[in-house]
């Protein structure tokens, strides 16, 4: 049985950690709703008490869109939803799943904000917010007609997902990357495009029935329920049903009467009992969300990796795996390494023999994609037994920046190619490379991938590469790690956590110096190449991490 929940102030139990993924933020009130409305509107927003007095005013919306990763913008700061540092080890796995809170409470009890003062609070920028609004079931067109008459139950268990919801949660706490649908509250539907999430350290879901399903409450880690007063909640519904989802009021009080309050008596309320917490007030209970934070930041400590000073310490002085490919050292290839190692060559120079060295080290990476045989018929009317491609497609991905570099020289050669990129960079206080930004093409996990970058010294970036991609769904033995110059840990860190991975490059060098520099080097790769400042202390990191 759930032990009592935690009511009033009192702090988290020891048994819960965090999650999170934030909301679609409040809207401006939109240009076409009536005048009638929005004065109804203001005039319901006089009602509400004050939230919280203990801490400032907060202005922000929220951006989400299937491109980019989501944002929660601050009156001080953005937090990113990606940003993540390594949610795996050494060896490549993830060695703990993402904390997850779920919050629960009646409609329109403050829990979206409620979530969103956990993360501001958290200062961490790995947390994903994810809102069971999002989920609501495809309606049929009776039950659209339903809700055109506000005759339609959205305040009921059967009006969710829940096994889109489970398998959603499921691949976030694992890491992966999940795609969710968005819904218009207007038309009562699912949008045509679905958002990109990406898992993330601490996951918070948030939402009327969150605690409704057995399977759902093993996944939270961590369970608080929103407890607000009834008649709150109602004004609150009112003015968002009117100023954001072009409600009449009639209709807003007719669907609170019909579904929505004894929904909260017969489904919602009696949850309580399965919630760790407890916060009355919502919002307004700053000791009790405080109280939540230090618990979160508990259980994110234990979560904490130090990925690359693993990787400088293991897999050392063993033979180059047999994974890796090295471009055959001849007189030409030498001599184009001498010139981009110089570091007198001037930037027109850098450029032109790095690209010749790029287009033959994927020419000699694309005899490694499987082939198959197959005869064709000549001009002369001959048959020739040749060999053709036996996979579905290539697709390139290139590690920013320095990596895009190298696209050009994939696209001479592969006819429709696909593109796409990953943003990663180190953060400059822990040194860990951490996960910005991502964009793939649909239906990665079919195809071989090139994935690009010209320099890996440790492998921490091209390790954190590859995660993502199998985490996409990608085999690991599709995937071909391609780089001008390589350094032996690099190789090693590589290959020790994704054996099945093919390694390409066109050289090898010995050693990494104390600052993750490889030596004797090409410095820093995308400085030289597209003509920006070297950074301040004339190191040759590579832009924007250290592989």
């Amino acid at each position: 049985m759930a032990a009592p929940p935690a009511h009033a102030d009192a702090a988290p139990s020891p048994t819960s950690p965090p999650a999170a993924r934030d909301p679609p933020g409040r809207q401006a009130e939109k240009s076409e709703t009536a005048c009638e409305d929005r004065s109804n509107a203001e005039s319901l927003d006089r009602l509400l008490p004050p939230v919280g007095t203990g801490r400032s005013p907060r202005k922000r919306t929220t951006s989400q869109c299937k491109s980019e990763p989501p944002l929660l913008r601050t009156s001080k700061r953005t937090i990113y939803t990606a940003g993540r540092p390594p949610w795996y080890n050494e060896h490549g796995t993830q060695s703990k799943e993402a904390f997850a809170i779920g919050l629960g409470g009646g409609s329109a009890s403050g829990k979206t904000t409620v979530a969103r003062m956990i993360i501001e609070a958290l200062d961490v920028p790995w947390v994903v917010l994810l809102s069971m609004d999002s989920f609501y079931k495809v309606l049929t067109e009776q039950q659209q007609e339903q809700a055109a008459h506000n005759n339609f139950n959205f305040d009921h268990p059967d009006a969710f997902d829940f096994d889109l919801i489970i398998s959603t949660l499921k691949k976030l706490k694992q890491g992966k990357s999940v795609k969710v649908p968005i819904y218009d509250f207007t038309t009562h539907s699912r949008k045509k495009d679905w958002k990109t999430l990406y898992g993330a350290n601490v996951i918070i879901f948030e939402g009327i029935m969150a605690f409704a399903d057995k399977t759902l409450l093993e996944l939270l880690d961590m369970k608080i329920f929103v407890d607000t007063d009834s008649d709150i909640r109602l004004v609150r519904r009112l003015r968002r049903d009117i100023s954001e989802r072009g409600r009449d009021i009639e209709g807003v009080i007719k669907q609170y009467n019909k579904f929505v309050k004894p929904a909260f008596d017969q489904y919602i309320q009696p949850t309580m009992r399965l919630a760790d917490i407890v916060v009355p007030r919502g919002s307004g209970n700053t000791v009790a969300i405080d109280l939540i934070v230090q618990h979160v930041h508990s259980q994110l400590e234990e979560r904490e990796l130090s990925v690359r000073a693993a990787l400088a310490s293991a897999h050392q002085c063993h033979p180059l795996p047999r994974t890796l490919s090295v471009l055959k050292s001849t007189p030409q290839v030498r001599g184009m390494h001498t010139i981009i190692r110089d570091k007198e060559t001037s930037r027109d120079e850098f450029i032109f023999y790095s690209k010749r060295l790029m287009r033959l080290l994927i020419e000699h990476a694309l005899s490694f994609l499987p082939f198959q045989d197959c005869v064709v018929q000549t001009p002369q009317g001959q048959d020739y037994a040749g060999k053709c491609y036996a996979g579905k497609q290539i697709t390139g991905v290139s590690i920013l920046r320095a990596g895009e570099t190298m696209e050009p020289a994939l696209r001479a050669v592969c006819k429709d190619v696909r593109i796409g990129t990953i943003l990663i960079q180190t953060n400059q206080l822990t040194g860990e490379p951490e996960l910005h930004y991502l964009r793939l093409p649909k239906d990665i996990s079919d195809d071989h991938v090139i994935l690009m970058d010209c320099t890996v010294s440790t492998g921490a970036a091209a390790m954190m590469a590859v995660r993502v991609l199998l985490d996409h769904d990608v085999p690991e033995d599709k995937i071909f790690l391609l780089s001008l110059l390589m350094a032996e840990m690099g190789v090693h860190s590589v290959a020790y956590a994704f054996p099945r991975v093919r390694i390409i490059t066109t050289a090898v060098d010995k050693r990494v110096n104390d600052l993750f520099r490889i030596i004797p080097g090409i410095g820093n790769f995308g400085d030289r190449y597209f003509g920006t400042d070297a950074v301040p202390d004339g190191s040759d990191e590579e832009e924007p991490y250290t592989g």
